[in-house]
């Protein structure tokens, strides 16, 4: 029961990650794509998680960490760029 449940788990967050993919490509502002691309980034850490939890490894949960730590920082930057370009104020 346990593994149906990861299972079925796994295959909505794949789907979500899906309809996400679909709003980074077509997203009409800056703003939106920035949040499909969040949404994408935790979903994803989600999936490692629950795989690391599933396989009993540490290993999943040391990576997850890592990429939400990564994920947050690059999400961050690109806020910052579409920000300056927003405001006309290029710094380069």
């Amino acid at each position: 029961m346990k593994h149906e449940i990861y299972l079925v788990t796994s295959w909505v967050f794949i789907i979500c990650i899906g309809l996400a993919l679909i709003r980074l490509l077509l997203g009409p502002r800056g703003a939106d794509r920035l949040v499909a691309l969040s949404v994408i980034s935790s979903l994803i850490l989600a999936l490692l998680v629950m795989f690391g939890t599933q396989e009993g490894r540490l290993l999943y949960l040391d990576v997850a960490l890592l990429y939400d730590v990564f994920g947050f920082l690059g999400i961050l930057a690109i806020a910052r760029f579409f920000k300056d370009k927003e405001s006309g104020d290029r710094r380069f």
